[in-house]
């Protein structure tokens, strides 16, 4: 048995094909979506991460803007451009790429962000409102695997759902996201014992831990689903994920590459919770 590989790259593009939809529509109501970024000190991954974004927006027609600083600047110099962009009509979004210098603080800075332009997903609002199971906006990579696990049609309800990692932007909304579709949730992390007992029960396993070959076939029951997170580097200097592939997929019944897999659908969901603030700005001049 190989597992089937779940293309990250086709589901992503298949959802900007829809995103494309909205934002013509939105035209013609004289609505662009539009994204701020914001960028702090000269971390090379950072600037990465931008630039893909940004070239993203660019190719679906989402206006962005780029507010790049060193990492001298204070938090309140941050805070001050923060509000005023929340007060900006034409900004719908705003992202504070992370990680940021040591004298700012990333929860003052998330939760200055107006709720109503938190992108990202990750104000207390808006994990309030997902912990609730009410429409929010929803962390992107946890959005992106549930969006992925959907056009695969993975059933999730009353499936086993295991989760290693337990981050704030990944591992703990990933597990309530789970939970809203009727999952039964376990969480690992590095306090926990004898990890292998639980992912070997896991009919759906998602690793977000961060450490290359951490999974190996072993570690998995016969067809199980597999969703790699995980972004490392292996002794080669090749990207990879927590998984180890070459072995996992001949175990697994569906597995995600790195690259290749999440990856491609954290950003396409930056773009979605973007394109849905448009909306809910528009909704709200009409209703206004």
């Amino acid at each position: 048995m190989s597992g089937e590989i779940i293309d990250g790259k086709l589901i992503a593009n298949y959802y900007r094909e829809q995103l494309k939809e909205k934002i013509s529509d939105l035209s013609t109501s004289g609505i662009v979506p539009g994204l701020a970024v914001i960028l702090v000190g000269d971390n090379h991954a950072s600037h990465t991460y931008v630039k893909m974004k940004r070239k993203a927006c660019s190719k679906l027609g989402i206006h962005s803007e780029l507010y790049q600083y060193d990492d001298g600047l204070t938090e309140d110099q941050l805070l001050d451009k923060i509000r005023e962009l929340n007060n900006q009509d034409h900004i719908h979004g705003i992202l504070v790429q992370l990680p940021l210098p040591k004298q700012i603080n990333p929860i003052t800075v998330i939760e200055t962000i107006s709720p109503s332009k938190d992108v990202d997903g990750f104000h207390p609002v808006s994990i309030g409102k997902m912990v609730t199971n009410q429409d929010t906006f929803y962390s992107c990579t946890p959005f992106g695997i549930m969006k992925m696990l959907e056009y695969e049609n993975i059933s999730i309800e009353g499936k086993h759902v295991v989760i290693l990692g337990r981050s704030n932007i990944v591992g703990k909304p990933s597990g309530h996201l789970f939970l809203n579709r009727n999952a039964t949730v376990t969480f690992c992390h590095s306090k926990t014992e004898n990890i292998p007992y639980y992912t070997r029960q896991a009919d759906i396993l998602v690793s977000a831990v961060g450490k290359a070959n951490l999974i190996d076939a072993g570690d998995i029951k016969e067809g199980a689903i597999v969703i790699d997170v995980g972004m490392n580097r292996d002794d080669e200097g090749n990207l990879c994920g927590d998984v180890n592939f070459s072995k996992v997929k001949e175990k697994a019944s569906r597995i995600t590459p790195v690259p290749g897999g999440v990856g491609p659908m954290t950003i396409t969901m930056l773009l979605y919770n973007t394109v849905k603030s448009a909306e809910w700005a528009l909704a709200n001049r009409k209703n206004g």
